[in-house]
């Protein structure tokens, strides 16, 4: 395994991570057994950065989590979120205030069945709360031992610059893959002056640029991406052409379209750390080869002209859900 590090105080990470959410919600169907398998297989193989959230499951993740690296915790680098809010109803919402940071924070150990986390991440920034009280109340938690390094997801450049005042931030997490790049103008050139880590969910576009869905009948019907823009329609259509950009470049190199799409990530900076999610052994270790994957220059340059950034039709997320983003 290859390894690379968050941030500039010396958080030490699998070159790419295990997201986790689709063992518990979001992505159809979902076994527990199989999932501790293949999370104890990643733990095996040396991809030792895992990736949950207290939103997943309403909790049931971090349990899950918690259960699969019991006798292994020394092996891993926990990274767990709080501050979006799953009500009764079914609606959400964001609450980044600082008595809330605290409280999650001890619900979030109790689950997991751990004293310690390595990366704690605000979830969705709180535009009630000052970026500086929620990030206070994090670094509060640093002081008392309870986590080792912060870090936020999908947070505007602003917010990251009052944020690094108040402590350091290890890592921002926010959607990065072929056929989402709109962090590249100003996010992630921003994260680089500031010694931020990038860690990159969603890098195989929800699972589309695996090559296999190709229509949203392929989907469980309790499958999310049932009502995500990208996946329905003319959006779909349209997709499925840039799609065919990276079959056709895959096949060239005798890899999985899949691991091009991880490769060419991994090809864009030692600061950027993927966290593909799945749920089969299978999977996981083809997302795993996709390290050993030789993409010159040349194939970066190809694949950055042929799909550009806002090549993807459709938005990442349904309008409800985009509002709460990139705050």
């Amino acid at each position: 395994m290859k390894y690379r590090n968050l941030g500039k105080d010396g958080l030490k990470v699998s070159a790419m991570g295990l997201g986790c959410m689709g063992m518990s919600e979001f992505y159809g169907s979902h076994d527990e057994t199989e999932s501790i398998t293949v999370i104890q297989r990643a733990i095996e193989m040396g991809m030792c950065f895992l990736d949950t959230s207290d939103t997943y499951g309403h909790g049931h993740n971090e349990e899950l989590v918690g259960r699969a690296i019991k006798g292994r915790r020394e092996q891993v680098v926990l990274a767990t979120k709080f501050g979006i809010l799953r009500r009764d109803d079914g609606s959400r919402g964001v609450n980044g205030r600082p008595e809330y940071c605290k409280q999650a924070c001890e619900d979030s150990l109790r689950r997991l069945g751990e004293e310690v986390i390595d990366l704690y991440y605000l979830h969705r920034v709180d535009p009630k709360v000052p970026i500086e009280e929620s990030m206070g109340a994090m670094a509060e938690l640093v002081a008392e031992g309870k986590v080792r390094h912060l870090g936020l997801s999908e947070a505007s450049v602003e917010t990251l610059r009052t944020a690094v005042k108040i402590h350091p931030v290890a890592a921002l997490q926010t959607e990065y893959s072929l056929w989402t790049r709109d962090i590249e103008s100003e996010i992630l050139p921003t994260c680089r002056e500031l010694e931020i880590g990038f860690v990159a969910y969603c890098p195989l576009g929800r699972g589309f640029l695996t090559g296999k869905i190709r229509s949203i009948d392929d989907l469980e019907a309790d499958d999310w991406r049932r009502t995500n823009p990208r996946f329905q329609g003319e959006n779909l259509e349209r997709n499925l052409e840039l799609l065919n950009i990276v079959e056709t470049m895959a096949a060239e190199k005798g890899c999985t379209p899949g691991q091009l799409a991880l490769a060419w990530l991994l090809a864009r900076g030692e600061d950027i750390i993927p966290i593909p999610g799945t749920k089969r052994i299978e999977r996981l270790e083809e997302n795993a080869a996709a390290l050993d994957l030789s993409i010159s220059r040349e194939d970066v340059e190809r694949l950055d002209e042929l799909i550009p950034p806002g090549a993807a039709a459709g938005e990442r997320y349904p309008v409800s859900k985009m509002k709460k983003v990139t705050k």
